[in-house]
């Protein structure tokens, strides 16, 4: 006697998958578009996160070097929004995080970084 095997169904999503795809966007994150808008009229204080030497090396014009390393959300300036940004995207979420925890409703971020700054021709400061 022949027995066919079983054979389970197939999911119609890969299972590890299930929720990133219906994640909403963080409201928090500027696209480039946005990023480059408000930092052209003036409208926020961009934060650069990255570490001295590479805040030294190149960073946006008028921009405030509060580097990771020593990050504090209570440093964080007042008067107008703080965008932050680092090289390319992941302290700057961190210390995102850090300034939603200390109660900053007031603070975006800029998940491109500056390598997408520079690659999209933003100007760059020595």
């Amino acid at each position: 006697m022949v027995t066919a095997e079983k054979t389970p169904p197939e999911p119609t999503e890969p299972l590890m998958f299930n929720n990133l795809s219906s994640r909403a966007p963080d409201p928090a994150d500027l696209d480039l578009e946005a990023f480059a808008k408000a930092v052209h009229a003036g409208e926020v204080t961009v934060v650069d996160v990255r570490e001295p030497h590479e805040f030294a090396a190149g960073h946006i014009p008028d921009s405030v070097n509060l580097p990771m390393s020593r990050f504090d959300p209570k440093d964080l300036p007042t008067g107008k929004p703080a965008v932050l940004i680092c090289q390319s995207g992941r302290r700057s979420r961190n210390a995102l995080d850090q300034a939603r925890a200390a109660g900053r409703d007031d603070v975006k971020h800029y998940a491109g970084g500056m390598s997408q700054w520079r690659i999209h021709g933003g100007d760059v400061a020595t």
